[in-house]
């Protein structure tokens, strides 16, 4: 040991005693302290601007937040441009300049030579290391309950990176004499080590090996507060590696032996460490350990229990890919180890989770097929047989029509990219997205598990015979579609656990529905739909009534024995270019606890928008009555006249007229009869009965859950609307709060940054011009003083 302390010692001298480690250093100083000043310049500039932020500031400035890369994530990627310039030397110098006769003939040990050269720029590493720390802890002064071990994994990663960085260096060393070829190999290696990942990912062998022994994504897990066993084993495998390939190379000049020896023991060291990385990540040998306060790179506890309920059973996920569809790239073969990240956080509570694909071409529909493009008269598979070539994938490897039904007909699923899960004999859709994440969120997939987990889950039944709402998945402005049964849409309820049928008004209500519907009905109930209604109510099952203004007469009589009615009139509420009747209702502190599947701040900054609505009045007997959305007190009345569509508003009221802005604008006034103030448009009702709690919610407006509002998030008046955020809470608080899955982890506590203007300066100073300044003093000082002696 202390041989290999010496030479670490010998090789640090000569590196400081020469420019080139204090040109790095500098360099690594001045390009890290830019990078922060940037990522605490944009943070101090939105803080100004909107108060504290609401995500990590420590993963943010460190990781991956409001710059995109953060301080770490950004030198991860720059640190091979440092090494080799380091690297080049370490034994080519001595070979070059005929030392390493000098160290032969010396008592040393080879593998002394070896472990020292490494030992010194490890140690090289962890000076670089020790500078980011500084910025760690700039960051920690100024960040009150700064993620401190989500910092120090992050250190632990960038440490790991530069010591494997290291070791190839070093045996690219041992490779020439010229120090110029040594750090040219350097980097070719570091390259192929960085893409290697992105060799033969079509062949189901190769890519696994090809994935695991790439650099891709290693110290960047560690650098977002996941440290993994498979990935620290990485790098002590891969420094293993190539600190024995360095040690071959000298061997190999001290002793003669065959060619089939020496090429045998690089194939053999190669073997084993490939062997031990591959079956280092097999998922019941990971071990995990996440470094952030909150726990964001785990399954939130929701999470952890439902996949705990099923630890009896093995899991399959079995991914149908359509060649035809316009989703096929992100489900290409090339895609699967891809595929694999998005399940690694199931699979660490359940390790048997398999994941199968097939492979098939078909016709597609919906909005985004590309087949009906093409000219008239092509058929299915010649279409198939142009995207196999344009993604280089052979046709004699995906299932035809007629086969891939024989397993399974996903005509149903629009033939689009779906998983399907199974365990213990049931089975479930995972579906994929049209919005820009693409794939099932952990809610999402929660929700899948969890009913395959369970023997019952929620069915809403949307009440039939009054020519209400259609809950099918029609494409209508006014129907209910998306909300209920479009399965490319992420919050629809059959993607987030629930399933969705049709019940007759005329017929009595199945006693295994857990929330009835009642949606905008337009003629009367006869006598024995509301004698069902009423049945289905006082046994206490959970209800959701959307009523329309002028419909009065036809929903009056359900709500009369809650202590409930729609008034008659409409609610007005002018806007700036808005029409009177859209009325953006405001959250009420009751919305706040409604749901745990929205945050709070969606709350305090989001509308509802309800196109024609009436006010409700209400009157608390046998039902707890909370109001959840209320109309703007400054901004609205109920108008009892018929409203006058030809009026245009072009500006808010003051407290009863909308003055004129210009010489043809009209002034729309409040007339007598007319009442002002503020009116609930939507109410929770609840009671205990039978044991349980019944819930009910009634809304003055159906159109809140419409397809056209559902579906689109907007900007109206100055407002975020929210309306499919607020229909999923409703049917989440009527469902007793199973489902959506609540997926909410701690909020994060690192949110605001005591930093200025001014102080950010002193930050620059210190980091962009001083500290450099002071190390190239020190670092010119100590070489004159070299040179002199």
């Amino acid at each position: 040991m202390k041989k290999i302390i010496r030479i670490a010692r010998i090789e640090l001298s000569t590196m400081f005693y020469s420019p080139i480690a204090w040109l790095i250093l500098i360099i690594f100083v001045i390009q890290c302290g830019i990078r922060y000043a940037e990522i605490m310049e944009a943070y101090v500039s939105a803080q100004i601007t909107n108060g504290s932020s609401t995500h990590s500031l420590t993963s943010g400035i460190f990781s991956f937040g409001r710059t995109a890369e953060g301080l770490f994530s950004y030198m991860a990627g720059k640190l091979y441009f440092y090494l080799p310039l380091l690297t080049m030397g370490l034994m080519s110098r001595e070979t070059s300049s005929g030392t390493i006769k000098l160290l032969y003939s010396s008592p040393l040990k080879i593998r002394d030579i070896i472990l020292g050269k490494f030992t010194a720029m490890a140690i090289f590493s962890f000076v670089l290391v020790f500078i980011l720390a500084c910025f760690g802890a700039t960051a920690i002064a100024t960040i009150p309950f700064a993620d401190y071990g989500q910092i120090l994994s992050g250190l632990l990663g960038i440490f790991l990176l530069l010591c494997a960085y290291s070791a190839i260096g070093l045996f690219m060393s041992c490779l020439t004499n010229h120090q110029i070829v040594a750090a040219t190999g350097t980097f070719v290696v570091f390259a192929m080590l960085g893409y290697i990942d992105k060799i033969g990912q079509n062949l189901d062998f190769v890519r696994e090996l090809t994935y695991y022994l790439s650099f891709t994504g290693r110290a960047a897990s560690m650098i977002g507060g996941m440290v993994m066993t498979n990935d620290i084993l990485y790098f002590l495998l891969i420094i293993s590696l190539f600190l024995c390939f360095s040690y071959f190379k000298l061997l190999a000049t001290r002793e003669s032996k065959p060619v089939v020896v020496r090429v045998g023991r690089y194939i053999g060291a190669f073997v084993i460490v490939i062997t031990m990385t591959y079956v280092s990540s097999r998922p019941t040998l990971i071990g995990y350990f996440d470094t952030t306060r909150n726990d964001r790179n785990t399954l939130s506890l929701n999470g952890q229990a439902i996949i705990g309920k099923m630890k009896e059973g093995t899991v399959e996920v079995t991914s149908y890919i359509n060649l035809n569809d316009a989703y096929f790239g992100v489900g290409h073969p090339s895609e699967r180890m891809r595929d694999l990240g998005r399940w690694q956080n199931y699979i660490r509570f359940k390790p048997d989770i398999k994941l199968n694909y097939v492979y098939y071409y078909d016709t597609t529909f919906g909005a985004y097929s590309r087949f009906k493009y093409e000219p008239k008269g092509t058929t299915i598979k010649a279409f198939a047989e142009k995207n196999a070539r344009a993604n280089k994938v052979n046709l004699s490897d995906f299932k035809t029509p007629e086969e891939i039904r024989k397993v399974i007909d996903l005509r149903s699923e629009e033939n689009r990219y779906v998983m399907q899960i199974k365990c213990d004999g049931k089975s479930t859709f995972l579906r994929i997205y049209d919005d820009m994440q693409t794939f099932p969120s952990e809610t999402e997939t929660l929700a899948a598990l969890k009913r395959l987990g369970e023997d019952k889950f929620p069915k809403v039944g949307f009440l039939q015979g009054q020519q209400e709402r259609s809950s099918d998945n029609r494409e209508g402005d006014k129907e209910y579609g998306y909300l209920t049964s479009k399965g490319s849409f992420r919050h629809s309820l059959i993607n987030q656990g629930f399933d969705v049928e049709t019940v007759s008004s005329n017929q009595k209500i199945p006693s295994y529905i857990s929330v009835l519907v009642i949606a905008d009905p337009r003629v009367s109930f006869s006598s024995q739909a509301l004698e069902n209604i009423r049945e289905y109510i006082d046994r206490g099952g959970n209800l959701l009534i959307a009523g329309e203004p002028g419909k009065q007469e036809v929903l009056n009589p359900v709500l009369k024995p809650l202590g409930v009615e729609l008034t008659d009139g409409l609610l007005v509420q002018p806007g700036t270019n808005l029409a009177p009747e859209l009325i953006l209702a405001d959250f009420t502190k009751n919305a706040i606890k409604f749901s745990n599947t929205i945050a709070k701040s969606v709350y305090d900054s989001a509308k509802v928008i309800m196109n024609g609505a009436t006010g409700l009045r209400y009157k608390e007997g046998i039902f707890t009555i909370e109001p959840l959305l209320t109309t703007n007190i400054k901004k609205g009345w109920l108008k009892k006249a018929e409203l006058d569509k030809d009026i245009q508003l072009t500006a808010s009221i003051g407290n009863s007229v909308n003055e004129p802005q210009g010489k043809n604008d009209v002034a729309f006034v409040a007339t007598d009869g007319d009442e002002k103030g503020s009116f609930p448009t939507a109410l929770a009702l609840s009671r205990k009965i039978n044991g349980k709690e019944q819930r009910i919610m009634v809304s003055s407006d159906a159109d809140f859950m419409s397809n056209s509002e559902v579906s689109n998030v907007r900007k109206l008046d100055g407002a975020i609307t929210n309306n499919f955020g607020f229909a999923l809470a409703t049917f989440g608080w009527l469902s007793q709060g199973e489902y959506p899955i609540d997926t909410s982890i701690p909020g994060s506590k690192d949110t605001k940054l005591n930093l200025t203007d001014n102080g950010l300066s002193i930050v620059k100073l210190i980091w962009i011009y001083l500290l450099p300044g002071a190390l190239l003093s020190f670092g010119s000082v100590l070489l004159i003083r070299r040179r002199n002696k």
